[in-house]
């Protein structure tokens, strides 16, 4: 850490250690339920799925807001809900689905989570928020599963009531650095000047290594500036230097990662040619379509994702539960990463709901069925799912994090294409990461 003032991030995750009365406070709710395992989680659940009553959950999001804004992931829950109860339910009992504007602010995150509580939800699904140190520690004494949220903060990965479906931005850096070792020259690594920008080049650097490839040069950048002209400068300076092989360029700056292409567009010209890299939720096919396709400056940049590109069939479910119930809401984007992981969320959630027959469906119950190692196929989107108390990387602060591999896919005429075919493994490159 630098010891600088903290700055709210629009996107990138605070991989940084989880309060200790938070800390405290999940651990004593674990005792509690250890102790008394039919208590715990019974008052926010215990309607939520008994008899004829409907499943309650949640999912939030921020919306309307000046930073990252995901109104697509409580927009595509309801359509689901929708759909699931056109066909009579999940066990025939009906789904009913609340949302909560999380407004990227605290606050509004812990009163999404109360409100949650009050509202006796079973579990929260397909969630985002920047503050899971704010509304983890709550859903954890209420004993209400967090289910495949968006995998901003690293709490996700380090909470026992957090079940993730992606491996957040640690796999997709780490993933990232292994792929541009193998293609580029010089790499220059443009982040916010942040506590949560500070984590990002040991990502990036632990892929990079595992490819014996030079560390990344760190350039650091103000996350709310409106141009970029003076880092991409040094950025092109430093990938197109003197008698180094053609370098690539890596802007991770959350939503203001298309103002700095802006920038950067304008520059390159006075610079021989390089290519470009980022992560998906910086930029995916909107940005590119509305930053000129194949003429903007995105074309033949690298891009990691957690999931197959938008145009693979593997998706055809997801696409028939927009065509049917959200036609027309220009909210729920298919290609949206957020959307993805809100539809394998609820997967998720209704193979769990399926595999407790006539049993009550509870905050408890939902659990135990995660806790006892139950397997979730995704239909191939994701490897199969599967948490247990600590997975392989809880040695480098991530014991949640159960899906670590990602995809690799390429700007080509515009349009997002798989640039490999099979999923890429980086337990090993995170396990190598110096996170310290």
């Amino acid at each position: 850490m630098t010891g600088r003032r903290r700055f709210r991030s629009s996107f990138l995750p605070t991989i940084t250690p989880r309060p200790v009365r938070a800390t405290v406070r999940s651990a004593a709710a674990l005792v509690a339920c250890a102790s008394f395992a039919a208590g715990c989680g019974v008052v926010p659940g215990a309607t939520g799925g008994a008899g004829d009553d409907p499943i309650t959950v949640m999912t939030w999001a921020p919306e309307d807001t000046k930073a990252t804004n995901k109104p697509g992931m409580p927009a595509f829950a309801q359509a689901y809900a929708r759909w699931v109860n056109a066909r009579g339910g999940l066990g025939g009992r009906e789904l009913k689905v609340l949302t909560c504007n999380d407004r990227n602010d605290s606050v509004a995150a812990a009163k999404c989570a109360d409100r949650a509580i009050e509202e006796k939800a079973v579990a929260v699904v397909g969630s985002y928020s920047q503050y899971g140190d704010t509304f983890l520690p709550s859903l954890e004494g209420a004993g209400i599963p967090y289910i495949g949220g968006y995998g901003v903060t690293n709490a996700e990965f380090t909470s026992p009531l957090s079940y993730p479906v992606n491996g957040g931005q640690p796999t997709l850096l780490a993933g990232l650095g292994r792929e541009l070792a193998r293609r580029c020259g010089p790499v220059a690594l443009v982040r916010p000047d942040s506590i949560a920008g500070d984590e990002l080049p040991p990502l990036l650097d632990s892929g990079l290594r595992a490819g014996r490839h030079p560390e990344a040069a760190d350039q650091l950048a103000d996350e709310d500036a409106t141009e970029y002209a003076s880092q991409s400068t040094r950025a092109l300076e430093y990938s197109t230097r003197a008698g180094a092989e053609p370098g690539c360029v890596v802007p991770a700056l959350g939503d203001r990662t298309s103002t700095f292409m802006d920038s950067f567009r304008r520059a390159r010209e006075d610079y021989p040619d390089v290519r470009t890299a980022t992560v998906l939720g910086s930029v995916d096919q909107t940005v590119i379509n509305a930053n000129g396709g194949a003429s903007g400056p995105y074309e033949g940049s690298y891009i990691t994702g957690w999931y197959p590109v938008a145009s693979d069939p593997r998706w055809d479910a997801m696409k028939k539960v927009i065509s049917e119930q959200a036609f027309g809401d220009n909210r729920i984007d298919p290609a949206d990463a957020g959307v993805q992981t809100t539809w394998i969320a609820y997967t998720v959630f209704k193979k769990v709901v399926e595999s407790l027959g006539d049993d009550e469906v509870t905050g408890d119950s939902v659990r135990a069925a995660l806790n006892r190692g139950l397997k979730v196929s995704t239909g191939g989107l994701t490897p199969t799912l599967q948490w247990r108390f600590q997975d392989v990387l809880a040695s480098v602060g991530y014991p949640r994090l159960v899906n670590r591999k990602v995809t690799l896919q390429v700007v080509r005429d515009g349009r997002l294409v798989a640039a490999r075919k099979n999923f890429i493994d980086v337990t090993r490159t995170l396990q190598d990461a110096d996170l310290g």
